[in-house]
């Protein structure tokens, strides 16, 4: 399928959206990949915990090695501990093809995470202490694992004077430990250190809160799961297109097992949060946009120091969103250990899929269009199953 090449008019806000999901966020990364490809650069890029570490990686380096440091990302955090990151690349063509040796793989990589860590992102505690539950004094090790790994590879691997200074907003969601609320990191208001990312990211109790300013930060899943409303509400623009890419798909089977009833609780938790987002901002945009046509058919001599007036002219807009949702439905099939499964093979499927996946949505231009006519809002989704329809014939 030949990339296409897509334009849209100056002045448009581009954001790339991207979801928590722990080890999916390869998915993201995938998506990138094949969004680069194009002259569709975005201008915003907000996320929430994986989605922010790839948001940091994006924005803290330069345009061209962008997705050549994403692939050396999830390279080295995808490698297990005993072996150095770079023995094993992210090709394909080295995995098991019969499902049962898959799945064994896949329980041993996520049993392996779980005992072992993941090299360059986290490392257990000392497990006689229980994460924690006998008590420590500092509220950061509190936890299952350190994520000091983590911090190291992000300074390493980002150039936060280009985060801060760079040609991209970033902004990145944490909840407030003390006080419970979301809070969001945005470099057009403050300047965005390593741990800004790392408290995005901070899921408890399996990784410890981050201290901030002398507040402590949780991952910003905990509230939302997707920084889409905080867009939503802070772009001025008067027109915007966003690419939400998500983790977790919504919809599912029934749950027959325990396994399954804590994968379907994930998914649901994680998910839902992005269709109440969308379709609460969609109703929002069609009435500020039925506020404007009302006061454009007032009377021309109606008094604009009526309190009322004002306040309906400051909530009107003229402005149009066009929202292309991307959801990782097709291959996030490895079970209930599928956020924290980091194998090798699993990375690359993940990146595949995004690849496959954007280059639907690239396939339909008119996606990428602002609406038209009365229209302030469309949404657009990518189906797998129409991809898997066109590998077949």
């Amino acid at each position: 399928m030949a990339r296409q090449r897509l334009r849209v008019p100056d002045g448009t806000s581009i954001a790339l959206v991207l979801q928590g999901g722990g080890a999916l966020g390869a998915y993201q990364a995938g998506v990138f990949d094949e969004l680069s490809q194009t002259r569709l650069e975005p201008n915003w890029i907000a996320g929430i915990s994986i989605g922010a570490l790839n948001a940091c990686v994006i924005a803290g380096n330069k345009p061209k090695d962008r997705i050549e440091k994403l692939q050396e990302f999830w390279q080295r955090i995808s490698a297990p501990n005993w072996l150095p990151p770079t023995t094993f690349g992210l090709q394909a063509g080295w995995e098991p093809r019969d499902p049962a040796a898959r799945s064994w793989l896949d329980s041993l990589e996520a049993w392996r995470a779980v005992i072992e860590g993941q090299r360059g992102f986290y490392t257990p505690r000392n497990w006689l202490a229980f994460g924690g539950m006998v008590g420590a004094e500092d509220p950061a090790k509190v936890s299952w694992y350190d994520t000091g790994p983590m911090l190291e590879t992000l300074n390493s691997m980002c150039d936060f004077k280009r985060v801060n200074q760079g040609d991209l907003r970033v902004s990145v969601g944490a909840v407030n430990v003390a006080t419970g609320q979301l809070e969001y990191f945005d470099n057009r208001r403050q300047e965005l250190r390593a741990e800004h990312f790392l408290a995005s990211g901070a899921l408890p109790p399996s990784f410890p809160a981050v201290e901030i300013d002398g507040n402590y930060y949780w991952d910003g899943g905990v509230v939302s799961n997707t920084p889409l409303s905080y867009v939503m509400e802070q772009c001025t623009a008067p027109q915007r297109l966003i690419l939400q890419v998500d983790l977790w798909n919504a919809e599912g089977a029934l749950p027959e097992t325990l396994l399954d009833v804590s994968e379907r609780t994930k998914e649901v938790q994680y998910a839902s949060r992005t269709r109440q987002v969308t379709q609460m901002h969609r109703i929002q945009q069609h009435y500020h946009r039925v506020i404007r046509e009302l006061l454009e058919r007032m009377p021309k001599d109606h008094s604009s120091d009526d309190p009322w007036v004002r306040h309906a002219r400051a909530m009107s807009t003229t402005s149009k969103t066009s929202l292309v949702h991307l959801t990782y439905r097709d291959m996030a099939l490895i079970g209930h250990f599928k956020d924290y499964q980091f194998g090798r093979i699993a990375i690359h499927d993940h990146m595949e899929a995004g690849r496959r996946d954007m280059r639907q949505a690239l396939a339909n231009p008119q996606w990428f269009e602002m609406p038209s006519g009365h229209d302030t809002f469309n949404v657009h989704s990518v189906d797998p199953s129409v991809i898997k329809d066109q590998e077949t014939n």
